[in-house]
């Protein structure tokens, strides 16, 4: 049970971690997730407390499940649900320019993989 105890810093060492991986600074991905960087700055550097509407935004935009976020826990954090988490935001047209890229991008790298 003693995994399961917030620590804030280390929440906020996780989202930060999410937000840099994402190459976003504070200002975008606050506006992503709907509240204002210095409220973002707080909680990344484990100051204040994120709200389970803003937890839930994180998880959402970025793909990282909530287990993840609050407890470490990255079970369920592969690249697909990530993928369809962007997918599912999007229009139709953009998720067909994103499988266009996809598609190119997996013909690329199984052309150049098999001449090694």
């Amino acid at each position: 049970m003693e995994n399961y105890i917030i620590d804030n810093v280390k929440v906020g060492e996780r989202i930060r971690k999410i937000r840099e991986g994402l190459k976003m600074n504070r200002e975008t991905f606050s506006e992503m997730i709907n509240i204002s960087d210095l409220f973002l700055g707080q909680i990344e550097r484990g100051e204040r407390s994120l709200s389970v509407k803003t937890l839930s935004r994180i998880s959402i935009t970025t793909g990282f499940s909530t287990d993840y976020i609050l407890f470490g826990i990255n079970e369920n954090n592969s690249a697909i649900n990530k993928i369809n988490n962007i997918l599912e935001k999007s229009s139709v047209s953009l998720q067909e320019y994103i499988y266009k890229i996809l598609l190119t991008s997996f013909s690329f790298f199984k052309t150049n993989n098999n001449k090694e």
